[in-house]
Parts: C-alpha cells; structure tokens; sequence
C-alpha cells in the first residue's frame, strides 16, 4: 500500500447511529408540528447537514424552521443532550464488522487515520473512547469544526494540514456522492465503501480507485 494516510467519513463508512438519528429527527419533527419521518427516510438523510436533511425531507427551506430543527436534534441526541438521548448517540452507535480491525492494521503499518465528517467531532471522539479504543484515529475533524461543509474540501485540507500530509499520499473512504465530490475537490484517491445507502452505480462519474462492498473488503484490497 502506498498511502501515508488514509480518511474516512463516519456514518455509514465506519460506523451506524442511524437509531440515535432517526429520534433526533423523530422529536426535532414533532417539535415543528410535523409528522416524524421513518427510520428508512431518515436513512437517506445520513451523510447531509442536518439543515439539508430537514430540507430534503420536507421541502422546507425556511431558515428559522431548519435552524430551530436542528437546534432540537442538538438538545436531543446531541452535543447539547444529556441523559438517554446522548447516550443513545454514543452506546448505541455501533462500528461496521471490521472497522476496528482495520483502523488497528494502518495504525500497526504507521499508517495516519483521520475521520472527515458532519457529524460533530466530540460525538465521534465520545463513541471511540466508548468504545475503549481513541487509539485507533490521529485526527477528527467534525462538521463543527469547518466553515463549510462536504462537499467543500475544507476539512479535508485541514486534516492534511494538521497530519503533515499532501492530498495525493491520501484515500478519502465515504459511502456517499457528497464524500466522492469531497475526495476529488481535496486531491485525495477515493474508495467508495458500500455500507450505506448509495448503490455503486452512483459513483460511475467519479473517479474511483475501488469500490469495496464492506471494510473487510476494503482490508483486503489495501493489503494491510
């Protein structure tokens, strides 16, 4: 393998959340007096700003309306919750079969993980400490901490900054369109991994190196 680096998305690449998301978005519906989404519409969502989620699943653009969703989501379930709902984002998002084992393999080959992702990044440092495994990554870079979102290569370029890495020595994994654009804007190689929704057809206009059916698959085809 001759990356120095290799980053990925969070949701639906490494790891699942989508039962804390689906009552976020199930309490943020309610609080606006809609009927809530189901968890399968609330699927599609994942990988999206939380603004562009209500968006998509309401048609609504109004800011105030988005602003006080995702005021909700953040009171509910996160960074701003407390008792059962934060510990719904935390314990009970789970890590894909192999995600563990191949954040350790780059580590043992000196190999710099980071994850790019939306979500807040002290919600994904929280789930690996939970996890008793913060080892594993050297860098989160969280959608709280960018001005601009996915596709915006933004917090792809800080990660190279902070890891003292060129974009061509790095994969940028994800399992969406929006990290396949990402990776591309960045300069980074892109490996679609398909633990998501996004079937693999949907990155033909994109260039990709693999395209791994799971993070065992992805292993396998990094050789480590």
């Amino acid at each position: 393998m001759n990356y120095q680096g290799v980053f990925f998305d969070f949701d639906y690449t490494l790891g699942d959340s989508t039962a804390a998301i689906a009552e976020g978005y199930r309490l943020g519906f309610l609080a606006l007096g809609l009927d809530p989404p189901t968890v399968e519409q609330v699927r599609h969502t994942v990988g999206l700003t939380l603004a562009d989620g209500y968006a998509l699943l309401t048609g609504e653009h109004d800011p105030e309306r988005q602003e006080t969703f995702c005021q909700s989501i953040q009171e509910t379930v996160g960074v701003k919750a407390s008792g059962e709902g934060r510990r719904l984002m935390i314990e009970g998002t789970v890590l894909f079969p192999g995600a563990e084992e191949l954040l350790a393999a780059l580590k043992d080959r000196g190999v710099r993980t980071a994850i790019v992702s939306t979500k807040p990044g002290a919600t994904i440092r929280r789930i690996f400490e939970h996890r008793g495994r913060p080892e594993l990554l050297d860098l989160v870079v969280g959608g709280d901490e960018v001005t601009h979102a996915k596709p915006n290569p933004q917090g792809v370029r800080l990660a190279l900054e902070r890891l003292g890495l060129r974009s061509e020595q790095v994969l940028f994994c994800g399992d969406t369109v929006i990290d396949a654009a990402t990776a591309q804007a960045g300069g980074c190689g892109f490996c679609a991994v398909l633990n998501g929704t996004t079937k693999a057809d949907a990155f033909d206009r994109f260039p990709c190196v693999h395209i791994a059916q799971d993070l065992y698959d992805l292993k396998s085809w990094l050789n480590v």
